[in-house]
């Protein structure tokens, strides 16, 4: 077969908190493999989100994964051309496209952000992103209205 399904590499846990999604969320933060200097600005932002967040009983990890979830869109809309004409059609994400994305947009609207330091605007937007306030949340918002607005064509479904 030529296209056979790939083979998922098993993820290190991090060092700090052992957990699988930190690893992810840092390679994909990380630039020009420069991971130990990825790993230490996600360290910081979860210290600041400990120091500035609201509600005690959650830990800051907690925060950022909610803020993930809270970040991660349920549909989005994929261009088909349809006898000329080009359709957005609403479709279901698989729920590691949902994770990726979610990470995605999150350190995409963080880099954009006013802070200072990467870390500063990391935490700023996962605290954001925890309220459900925050552009990474505006961003699901947009795109579920988006798909909701083009529900008229999902019978163009593939």
């Amino acid at each position: 077969m030529r296209k056979k399904q790939v083979k998922q590499r098993p993820l290190l846990p991090d060092p700090k908190f052992g957990d699988q999604l930190v690893t992810r969320f840092v390679n994909m933060m990380m630039w020009d493999g420069k991971k130990s200097i990825a790993f230490k600005i996600f360290y910081d932002a979860i210290d600041l989100v400990e120091e500035k967040k609201q509600d005690d009983e959650k830990t800051a990890l907690e925060i950022w994964k909610d803020a993930l979830s809270n970040v991660m869109p349920h549909v989005e809309v994929r261009s088909r051309r349809v006898g000329g004409a080009t359709f957005q059609i609403p479709a279901q994400i698989r729920p590691d496209r949902k994770i990726s994305i979610a990470m995605k947009w999150l350190i995409g609207y963080s880099r954009k952000r006013n802070e200072k330091t990467m870390s500063a605007k990391l935490a700023a937007e996962v605290l954001a992103a925890a309220k459900e306030e925050g552009a990474a949340v505006k961003k699901r918002v947009d795109t579920h209205r988006m798909a909701e607005a083009n529900k008229a064509f999902s019978h163009f479904r593939f």
